[in-house]
């Protein structure tokens, strides 16, 4: 089997797929790529059970073959030669791969592809189409919130609701939730599933190239996203998403419109003074004027700052910790933004003003913290 490439073709390639990658695996064939060459078409995998990926090139080749080669000695190996085309020579008979470039020749062991696990065969599937763009905002805008404990599975991914009328993305950790949706986009089966977190960050981070359109196939245990020539595989994460239609306090009487990056700005200045336990800030709303505090009563640290803002409500004194306030705010496009809120002990809802595309809604909710009076 004998094949030349692109050096830096492959290796963009062989980067995407590699996002998958263990360190850890707990089969030793993991460890490495699958290429399966049909002619001028070499297709490269990797997967770590729960998800797979693999993508396409074009190669200069007349052979068919299937091999799985060691990933990370490949990828070191690429990224330390300049552009140029690489020669592959597969021998079978000593199972080494030879590598020759402009500057000499390496070789690497390599095991029998027929080892590689399969990807699962999936029965009664349905189809959705989302713009390549729309689905890397939805992933953007949702996946910070998704949690990370593991006796809550559920909750450390992204639910997808998919209705006739809409898309509807939400993640929440139960401290903070974001719901996207797109009432400008539909499917013809109504459906929910909740994807993890490892494949969510894989697409992120390659459909941020632009891809066109993503088909996305799905049914009760796996789903599959194929767009331009990648497809990506993963097991859903199994069990019922919790109501967070229930959490979202509908009546909202106390709303305040602010610039977000003046207030962002705020909230990150004032919370290196706040404690390192709770990371309260204060926020103090009075007719125009918003008072954003923070004190660490332990080591005598307070700071204070005073913005104006169009506040319609009864003042009030809610808390929030800082972090989460901070990653919803840098998590928004818009100049403005508003809060709405309650009571100081409910939720308090962030909406933005502006910057949104025809048929975008975004909410965002964080939940207060007790004040330490």
């Amino acid at each position: 089997m004998k094949f030349i490439v692109s050096s830096g073709a492959l290796l963009k390639q062989l980067q995407v797929v590699g996002g998958v990658l263990n360190n850890n695996n707990t089969l030793a064939i993991l460890d490495n790529f699958l290429f399966e060459l049909n002619e001028n078409t070499l297709s490269i995998s990797a997967s770590d059970l729960e998800t797979t990926i693999s993508s396409n090139i074009e190669v200069d080749s007349t052979d068919t073959g299937l091999a799985a080669v060691p990933a990370r000695m490949l990828l070191d190996g690429l990224k330390a030669l300049p552009e140029q085309p690489v020669t592959f020579i597969f021998d079978p008979s000593s199972s080494t791969v030879e590598m020759s470039s402009d500057y000499g020749k390496y070789s690497l062991a390599f095991v029998e592809g027929d080892e590689f696990p399969k990807l699962p065969e999936m029965e009664d599937i349905h189809t959705t189409v989302i713009p390549g763009d729309t689905l890397g905002s939805a992933i953007n805008k949702t996946l910070f919130a998704a949690g990370n404990d593991e006796l809550r599975p559920v909750m450390s991914g992204v639910f997808f609701q998919f209705a006739s009328d809409s898309l509807t993305f939400v993640a929440t950790d139960a401290h903070k939730l974001v719901r996207y949706r797109r009432t400008d986009l539909s499917s013809d089966h109504t459906v929910e599933f909740i994807m993890p977190r490892k494949p969510l960050t894989i697409l992120k981070s390659t459909l941020s190239s632009g891809a066109q359109e993503v088909k996305i196939h799905y049914n009760d245990t796996n789903a599959r996203f194929e767009f331009e020539n990648i497809i990506l595989t993963c097991r859903l994460i199994d069990g019922k998403y919790p109501n967070y239609e229930a959490v979202i306090p509908k009546e909202n009487p106390n709303k305040m419109e602010i610039e977000r990056v003046s207030f962002h700005s705020s909230v990150k200045r004032v919370a290196i003074f706040s404690n390192k336990t709770t990371h309260q800030v204060r926020l103090k709303l009075a007719g125009s004027e918003l008072n954003v505090s923070a004190e660490d009563i332990d080591f005598s640290n307070k700071a204070h700052e005073r913005l104006s803002c169009n506040y319609q409500g009864d003042d009030m004194e809610i808390g929030f910790n800082s972090r989460f306030l901070s990653e919803m705010l840098s998590n928004l496009d818009s100049d403005s933004i508003s809060l709405e809120m309650s009571a100081p002990n409910r939720a308090g809802i962030i909406l933005p003003n502006d910057g949104l595309e025809e048929g975008e809604d975004i909410l965002m909710l964080v939940m207060p913290v007790m004040l330490n009076s």
